[in-house]
């Protein structure tokens, strides 16, 4: 089951954000993706593809979004998976379904448990149609990824800085920050990104480590002590700056609302299940005699960043690893 109307997860672009919510502080979150408009890939194409169907070679190694999308699309078409994914339907709640009356009590074994799925259909907007539908299935892979939900951080006067606020989740394309003063607080991977991206249109963008050296006018500070309320930013080491907006790229957190397990599978068992029906489809797909020998993905090509004028970001918050 799918929310979206086709294949491809995080993969899959959309240009709309949480609006109404672009700190992303209410679960679940309204838009799936947290895909910007200039995602590459930091791993070679030639180790995401499955042993049996690679990645089209292409001039340069780190893929765009969009090749990976299309690499998806190629592999549902080529294995015959397009007819068992059921689009446009969200899942509301899984359970354990009721046991019969003498199918074994006790709790000494759950070989016989079933699950309970609660679904409905969405339109495109997201909006649900219809009332749910509930089925009973012999078991439930849960495969809703983890880069949804926003991780925020803990800082004093959070909830009342006067100006905008956004996690990485929310961020697509630089251009409505355009002469502004941008905080980026983290410098992970979309740290990074978004604040190389915002050296073009913003006051400045705001890389990490060496690469500092190498944009004029921007300031690496220490972790944020606290937002003031008429604007400000004060950063630890007593130093101030006055921004328009604050990017926190602070990463995301595991988010199954819908999973309701009675307490029989511990917190983690969804992430080493995940990893093991992967790592089971790799080995089995192997077997598989169906191949393809192209995928319609479009090339990649090159950027450059141009040069950064006056951002600021810090590289550790209190409370985020």
């Amino acid at each position: 089951m799918e929310q979206r109307g086709d294949v491809g997860g995080q993969w899959l672009y959309d240009p709309r954000t949480d609006g109404g919510d672009p700190l992303g502080a209410t679960a679940p979150v309204k838009v799936h993706s947290s895909v910007y408009a200039s995602v590459r890939l930091i791993s070679p194409r030639e180790c995401m593809g499955f042993s049996d169907f690679q990645f089209v070679p292409r001039p340069g190694r780190d893929a765009r979004h969009r090749e990976v999308l299309l690499y998806l699309r190629d592999f549902c078409a080529a294995f015959g998976l397009a007819d068992a994914v059921r689009l446009n339907t969200r899942v509301v709640r899984v359970a354990m379904a009721p046991r019969e009356a003498g199918g074994g009590g006790g709790s000494a074994g759950y070989s016989d448990v079933k699950w309970l799925v609660r679904s409905v259909r969405v339109d495109p907007d997201g909006s649900e149609e219809g009332s749910p539908t509930e089925e009973v299935f012999d078991a439930v892979v849960v495969a809703n990824g983890h880069y949804s939900q926003p991780r925020l951080p803990s800082i004093e006067g959070m909830e009342v800085w006067p100006r905008r606020q956004l996690h990485s989740h929310s961020y697509r394309v630089p251009d409505p920050f355009r002469d502004e003063a941008v905080v980026v607080v983290c410098c992970g991977e979309s740290g990074l990104d978004i604040a190389t991206e915002l050296c073009g249109v913003a006051q400045g963008g705001q890389p990490r480590g060496q690469l500092l050296a190498n944009h004029a006018g921007i300031r690496l500070h220490p972790p944020v002590d606290r937002l003031r309320e008429d604007g400000t930013v004060a950063f630890a080491d007593g130093s101030l700056a006055v921004a328009d907006t604050i990017i926190y790229g602070t990463g995301y957190t595991y988010s199954i609302p819908f999973l309701d397990t009675a307490g029989l599978v511990p917190p983690l068992l969804p992430v080493t299940a995940l990893v093991l029906m992967l790592t089971t489809l790799r080995c089995t797909s192997r077997h598989c005699r169906l191949r393809v020998r192209s995928h319609n993905s479009e090339p990649s090509s090159t950027s450059s960043n141009t040069a950064c004028h006056g951002t600021m970001a810090h590289r550790n918050i209190p409370g985020v690893p």
